[in-house]
């Protein structure tokens, strides 16, 4: 029988995260126990390969009521864009082994036992916040897109319970102004619609032809914080 081949698991983690540049940019993903979903812009500082990562406590201004959730035993997502690797993402899990206060806000995390390397250009989804117009024949409606994919996104508009709009009808998306992009214009066909309580849920399938476009706006939200 043959023997079975040994994967050193270690350094396959080291190598990944070696991907993420000390001082480079990174999001962590929080979420509440109540459910409530944040993502928030920080810095990756480093590791020390099977014991320990390093990151950078986001803004405190801009972590809010989210702050009191970052402290020992939370899970925290990290992200981030890899320098020369164009549209490829290094991310883990990892949970909070303790902040530190000096000598600058620092969470240290716990080697994490997985480091996926994903591509943008797979079936990655981001969770999203980015205002948009969403074209239905001869107007437009006021929407956000509220995840995002190379393939498709969810919108979202308030008080479209007036909108008609059926399964495979082709539509247009604007994003006037995201980060450094703007009149960002994507083709798109409806593949669902769900009615919600003060809103419509609109599940998009985009047109192939944008997805340099798209690539761009998932290498944007990707670092975006919510």
């Amino acid at each position: 029988m043959a023997e079975p081949v040994k994967v050193d698991v270690i350094n396959r983690l080291n190598r990944n995260l070696g991907l993420l540049h000390a001082g480079g940019q990174v999001t962590i993903d929080i979420v509440t126990p109540a459910g409530k979903k944040g993502k928030f812009r920080t810095t990756f500082i480093g590791y020390l390969p099977k014991q320990y990562v390093l990151v950078q406590f986001p803004d405190p201004n801009r972590l809010g009521a989210f702050a009191q959730y970052i402290s020992q035993g939370t899970n925290i997502t990290v992200r981030g864009l890899i320098e020369g690797h164009e549209g490829a993402v290094v991310a883990f899990v990892s949970k909070v082994r303790q902040t530190l206060q000096i000598p600058s806000r620092i969470m240290v995390l716990e080697f994490p036992k997985t480091v996926s390397l994903q591509s943008l250009r797979s079936t990655i989804r981001i969770d999203t916040d980015i205002q948009s117009k969403i074209k239905v024949k001869q107007d437009y409606w006021q929407a956000a897109i509220k995840d995002l994919s190379v393939k498709g996104c969810q919108l979202y508009i308030a008080n479209g319970d007036s909108l008609l709009i059926n399964k495979g009808e082709e539509v247009h998306i604007v994003i006037e102004q995201f980060h450094s992009k703007s009149n960002v214009k994507l083709g798109a066909e409806i593949c669902n619609v769900k009615p919600q309580v003060d809103g419509l849920s609109i599940g998009v399938q985009f047109s192939k032809n944008d997805k340099d476009k798209i690539l761009e706006l998932l290498s944007l939200a990707l670092v975006a914080e919510l």
